[in-house]
């Protein structure tokens, strides 16, 4: 089964990723001066990737009536990194990990939004569950504006095996949980750090929530008592952010 990415932002960021596009689409009667579309044909152009011209009813028919703005392209299938490939990036980087842990989460939107601000704080990969999550597909990649042909992405089948073996490479493991007592920015989110953001619903599950070295938690002055799983995330992650470039160790 071909794979599929759509939007003009994601297909230009797949463009300068490590990703291989096989073939571009895109709908006759649009503008193909138009800058965006022109530079993703120029560079198809360049890089000797095929081009088709096609209806827009195809285009809607293949991203199921998605908004793919008159492109898409067909792609070779997604490669996960392993936990060791993303240490060694950090190695690489002269830089203590950075990780992002995701525990079940449901929402394709939510994926993508937490992959492009994963993506923007510099993490050095992220992790998520084989099974009984939302996966990396088109959507999740358009609304990550392409931010996970960027980044490293591990699929792991056990999330609890997972977080020992982090710890074994030192790595402290910080999960983002409403229960928690010690508020996100009294935390130290310096050094070798793996974040996890929960489930939509449910939050982080038991086991894993069991493993974390400590739990944090955004502050709720209002009258709703939570916040959608990918602004918390993003919150948690630019704290990480500030407190990394400022060497910040908050008592």
């Amino acid at each position: 089964m071909p794979e599929y990415i759509w939007g003009r932002n994601p297909i230009m960021e797949t463009l300068q990723s490590p990703r291989q596009i096989k073939r571009i689409l895109f709908a006759e009667g649009q503008r193909e001066a138009s800058s965006a579309l022109a530079t993703i044909l120029q560079e198809a152009e360049r890089r000797h990737i095929p081009t088709e011209k096609v209806a827009r009813a195809r285009l809607d028919q293949i991203s199921h009536g998605a908004v793919h703005q008159g492109c898409i392209a067909v792609v070779e299938a997604r490669s996960y990194a392993t936990l060791d490939e993303i240490l060694a990036h950090a190695e690489n980087k002269h830089e203590e990990p950075f990780l992002l842990i995701l525990d079940a989460i449901q929402d394709v939107n939510n994926l993508g939004s937490l992959l492009r601000t994963a993506e923007s704080v510099g993490v050095h990969g992220v992790i998520i569950p084989e099974h009984r999550a939302a996966e990396v597909n088109a959507t999740v990649i358009k609304t990550s504006a392409g931010a996970t042909e960027h980044l490293l992405i591990a699929q792991e089948t056990n999330l609890t095996r997972t977080i020992d073996y982090l710890k074994k490479q030192n790595i402290w493991v910080v999960g983002l949980a409403g229960e928690a007592s010690t508020e996100y920015y009294r935390a130290n989110l310096t050094g070798a750090l793996a974040l996890v953001v929960g489930n939509e619903g449910k939050g982080i599950s038991r086991l894993v929530r069991e493993n974390c070295d400590l739990l944090i938690k955004l502050p709720m002055r209002g009258h709703i008592n939570s916040l959608n799983a990918a602004v918390a995330g993003s919150i948690a992650l630019y704290e990480a952010l500030r407190q990394r470039e400022q060497g910040e160790v908050k008592k």
